[in-house]
């Protein structure tokens, strides 16, 4: 071409000109418009991902503090049942010999011969009283109105202080086990109410200096006023017990020996023929075991926990608390020879504490409590314990304790803010390398456009340089061919044609038109498919993270794996992609435990959801207190069945539960073999595929479902797992094998169950080496303490 031509700078009405205006104008509104409805989606994206993330935060902080309500309360509930079960144990020795006198009579002999101390009492004549001397492993006290004019226990006192002596066999080795006790006792009936208590103190001493008068009215009726006529009429009809159990348990009162506050528990001992009181056995436990249980409830940075009666007294509560809640204490003297505490919520300084209801459950609780002249917004959430026998003063009544936990809501919900800090920094984050995206995309498309033009456009001018010669009757113009595109066509048929001058231009006027707008059009087609191509992969990514933090978060917590006192339970999961089909859980109710392991076919997003479907019912149906292992899979099977049908989701899964309620360990549905290391180091490999089929296969399983029970002594060892730890190849394509898991769980059998999991982990991922993982992998090991 004309090399004048092509050095020309472009004039503002010039062809160059004009296309770069047109197709720089075009790129740079289509760059603009991309740019703009990508930062758009980008703030659209950080707004849906902090509400979902702000919402999940939210369910989960509460769900926390309930399950963290439920264990503390079910620890405060098993100190209790511990305390019962010794005084039950304590009753039922001193109730076998009222029931049989001969050999009562004859125990007592033994013991008098034997232990001379236990029944030899001394007089004291300033107080009026008898009592053994210490070195024997129980003290007995006889007051004054039960001694003759000799100063001498009456004959049927001595009967009864020999035959009690029994206390000395069974309480010590009662307060060496179980629950830690203060003291345990035999209290005679309120004809004979001597009083015999294990270990030895200076017992009537004592009482004398606290209580003056005691030894002037009966015992029954000094200390404890109205207890010993709730028994007698129980002895009438049992029916009128407020609560069907034996045990009468005191509210917090001063103990007379150690100045503590104690709770006392106390168990009537009847006569023989069931018709009337023959004493009781009793033991004591200070407020600060029970309250210490409650006093260390700790969540987040200044949660507390608190225990309260029914009528609003709290006897259980740290300091921060007691501020909190804007109790005050006072000392309750009511007259009677044992003095109580009163803190009550209903004195509270807080309106809201005053009005916190304990008569039923109400779940979370939003309180707004007044600190340094503000209101501050406090989560509350209040158990109810299991109704016991209450002795105050007077007749015995029913009790049901309050297990409150209470947390500021700025604490529960800093996670919730952190997360949206990130959320907002990662966004900001984003915008400003969209925008660099953009700027930099604005810098190569001018050059481009520039590059471009001059390329395109010189051949453009030199053709129109030819055409205006040819105009001025200079036929023997012709134009330098240096190209193959269409311009350089374009050159070709003005050569050939130069003698049609008229066409020719005609001709090119309209090629020119018809490639640069089909030079636009494509440009537009592709920036619409980069751009639709761009918000898809966005929002596929952003489905997977969403998945895949929902399925991590739906997990058991490790209070969870924690919760069951008999059992030490540990699991492992790795999904083979970033949602995984795998499914393990550990599921409490009340005192039973239900562990699921199963395995959806394949992995993946689809494998993901019913992995949550499957979690979602199994929950449902556990709170729905769903106790048969038959029903609960044939219900749980119902329900996914139908949510696959309509989700078309072609998919189902290999699925078994273990059901323990503390004595039995029942073992259904069809998964892999079930593992099992007795302690003595043998192994039994359980086939359930006899006990189930896949679930969502049909819509009716019940057919199919079988049971087996599995015997699970203390250091027995089972281990469940999916088909991704046996199946799972090395280098070489060699399978780990069942074989190769037996062998590791037998070497690590003596080992802690979260030991057992990592240390199989770690050998399953060695044997592995860098061979790709294909498989979801899944490991649970649960140990009888």
């Amino acid at each position: 071409m004309d090399a004048r031509s092509s050095r020309r700078p472009a004039r503002l009405g010039s062809f160059r000109a004009k296309f770069i205006l047109v197709v720089g104008g075009a790129v740079l509104f289509d760059l603009l418009v991309s740019g703009g409805l990508a930062l758009w989606n980008v703030q659209r994206l950080s707004r849906d991902a902090t509400l979902e993330v702000g919402q999940g935060l939210e369910a989960a902080s509460q769900e926390y503090i309930r399950t963290y309500a439920d264990s503390t309360a079910a620890q405060v509930g098993l100190l209790l049942r511990q305390v019962h079960n010794d005084v039950d144990t304590l009753a039922g020795v001193l109730q076998a010999q009222i029931d049989d006198p001969e050999r009562n009579a004859d125990v007592g002999a033994a013991i008098a011969r034997t232990s001379p101390g236990s029944v030899s009492l001394s007089y004291d004549q300033n107080g009026r009283w008898s009592q053994n001397a210490p070195g024997s492993a129980s003290v007995v006290s006889v007051w004054g109105y039960l001694l003759g004019p000799d100063d001498k226990p009456k004959a049927d006192v001595e009967s009864d202080i020999r035959t009690s002596a029994v206390l000395d066999l069974v309480a010590p080795s009662l307060m060496q086990h179980g629950a830690s006790k203060l003291q345990m006792y035999y209290i005679g009936s309120k004809e004979r109410p001597i009083f015999r208590t294990t270990p030895y103190t200076d017992q009537a001493q004592t009482f004398d200096r606290l209580y003056p008068g005691h030894n002037d009215a009966n015992f029954w009726d000094f200390f404890f006023p109205g207890l010993y006529e709730s028994w007698q009429g129980w002895a009438k009809d049992m029916k009128t017990r407020p609560v069907a159990d034996d045990i009468t348990q005191t509210a917090p009162y001063t103990d007379a020996i150690t100045g503590k506050l104690i709770v006392s528990f106390f168990h009537p001992l009847w006569t023989a023929d069931r018709q009337d009181v023959a004493g009781t056995a009793g033991a004591d436990i200070t407020l600060d075991q029970l309250a210490q249980t409650v006093e260390n409830v700790k969540v987040a940075q200044s949660g507390f926990g608190f225990l309260a009666m029914s009528d609003g007294n709290v006897v259980a509560i740290n300091s921060t608390g007691e501020k909190t809640l804007g109790l005050r204490s006072a000392s309750d003297a009511s007259g009677t020879g044992v003095t109580g505490l009163e803190r009550s919520l209903k004195g509270s300084s807080q309106p809201a504490i005053a009005k916190l209801a304990l008569d039923r459950e109400q779940g979370i609780q939003h309180l707004l409590l007044q600190q340094d002249g503000s209101e501050v917004p406090y989560i509350a959430i209040v158990k109810k314990l299991p109704a016991t026998n209450l002795w105050s003063s007077g007749p015995v009544r029913q009790e049901a304790m309050s297990l409150g936990v209470v947390v500021p809501e700025r604490e529960i919900e800093a996670s919730l803010y952190a997360a949206q800090a990130k959320i907002s920094e990662a966004t900001n984050r984003i915008v400003l390398y969209q925008i660099l995206a953009i700027l930099m995309s604005l810098l190569i498309v001018t050059i481009a456009v520039f590059a471009a033009s001059k390329r395109i456009t010189s051949g453009i001018s030199a053709l129109a340089g030819a055409a205006k010669r040819i105009q001025a009757k200079d036929y023997s113009v012709r134009v330098a061919i240096t190209s193959k595109d269409e311009v350089g066509e374009a050159g070709e048929a003005f050569n050939r044609m130069a003698e049609e001058i008229s066409y020719h231009t005609e001709n090119l006027e309209q090629l020119v038109e018809e490639r640069t707008a089909q030079i636009e059009d494509a440009k537009e087609e592709i920036s619409t498919l980069n751009a639709q191509l761009q918000r898809e992969n966005r929002r596929l990514g952003t489905e997977l993270a969403v998945a895949e933090r929902i399925q991590l978060m739906v997990l058991p917590l490790d209070q969870e794996l924690e919760a069951f006192q008999a059992l030490e339970i540990a699991a492992y999961m790795r999904p083979a992609e970033e949602v995984g089909g795998d499914y393990y859980d550990v599921l409490k109710n009340g005192s039973r435990l239900k562990i699921g392991i199963g395995d959806v076919t394949g992995h993946g997003l689809e494998s993901g959801v019913l992995m949550l479907m499957v979690q979602s019912v199994a929950r449902a149906l556990q709170e729905a207190g769903n106790t048969d292992a038959v029903k609960f899979l044939t219900d749980l099977n119902s329900a996914l069945f139908k949510n696959i049908v309509r989700t078309k989701i072609d998919k189902h899964l290999t699925l078994a539960f273990l059901d323990y309620d503390g004595k039995e360990m029942i073992l259904s549905g069809q998964h892999e073999e079930v593992v099992i290391v007795r302690a003595n180091g043998g192994v039994e490999r359980i086939n359930t595929m006899d006990l189930g089929i896949p679930i969502g296969l049909e819509a009716d399983i019940s057919a199919f479902i079988k049971t087996r029970e599995i015997a699970f002594e203390k250091g027995d060892l089972i281990l469940l797992h999916t088909d991704g730890v046996t199946e799972a190849e090395n280098d070489a394509g060699e399978l780990f094998g069942m074989e190769r898991l037996c062998r590791e769980a037998v070497r690590l059998k003596d080992l802690s169950a979260e030991k057992v999991v990592s240390e199989i982990v770690a050998t399953l991922m060695l044997f592995i080496g860098s061979q790709k993982i294909y498989d979801d992998i899944t490991l649970l090991a649960v140990r009888h303490r």
